[in-house]
């Protein structure tokens, strides 16, 4: 177990100028106050599932059907659940952005919110306290307006120290536990080392990847959906 965290681990140190680079260059270009992403310009009809997180869910090096949030749709579609898959994922961003953005993520009838930041914080070496408080702030504004959330666990490079590293693993778990929402103990569990999986960068999953990236998050959103559908025909107790 040792052996394949520090695996994910060097998966992610591999990307640190990459990410860097990306969120410089985000930041020269981006407005003082941005518009939303044309994903979420208009509201479907469908109620919404909503994926915030970064490149890994932006799908970077891969096309947009290649993306995990699009396979979700696929599976939802497959299954004959009615939602829209919204991807929220902008390279290079930091949970702090996730924050800066959430209103927008937000907007229309959203009843599931997957929160999938993290790893840009850990590749560059931010405060793991500031990544808490971010991620807190997260999960209870979408808990507040009613919304179940999926939180994606990531992994810190191990350049930062075990002290670190350890601390910043353990945020995922105690939010979880907190706000009694479901957790995915690692997002590129299954993916992240392997190279047949990865992209030449050691980090963005392959379009095969990216499919197992989905499959991990489909095994703790199906059971969501089911409760929210079988909710939904109970109706309100004592109706």
């Amino acid at each position: 177990m040792k052996r394949l965290s520090f695996i994910h681990a060097l998966a992610l140190l591999a990307l640190v100028s990459a990410c860097r680079s990306q969120a410089k260059t985000a930041q020269e270009t981006a407005p003082s106050d941005p518009a939303p992403p044309p994903a979420l310009a208009s509201a479907p009809a469908r109620p919404r599932i909503v994926v915030l997180g970064d490149s890994l869910t932006a799908g970077l090096g891969l096309t947009p059907t290649q993306s995990y949030p699009y396979l979700l749709q696929q599976k939802l579609n497959d299954e004959g659940y009615k939602f829209d898959v919204v991807n929220a994922g902008v390279s290079g961003d930091t949970s702090a952005g996730g924050v800066r953005r959430l209103d927008w993520a937000l907007e229309g009838d959203v009843r599931v919110l997957i929160v999938a930041l993290g790893g840009n914080d850990g590749l560059r070496g931010l405060s793991v306290d500031e990544m808490k408080r971010n991620i807190d702030q997260i999960i209870a504004h979408a808990r507040e307006k009613n919304i179940a959330v999926v939180l994606a666990g990531m992994e810190a490079p191990p350049n930062f120290g075990p002290e670190y590293t350890a601390a910043f693993r353990a945020v995922f778990p105690a939010l979880a536990k907190q706000y009694h929402v479901t957790l995915v103990p690692f997002l590129l569990a299954g993916v992240a080392g392997n190279d047949a999986l990865n992209q030449r960068d050691g980090i963005h999953p392959t379009a095969q990847g990216a499919r197992i990236v989905a499959d991990n998050v489909w095994s703790t959103l199906k059971p969501i959906l089911e409760q929210q559908q079988q909710t939904r025909k109970e109706g309100p107790a004592g109706s």
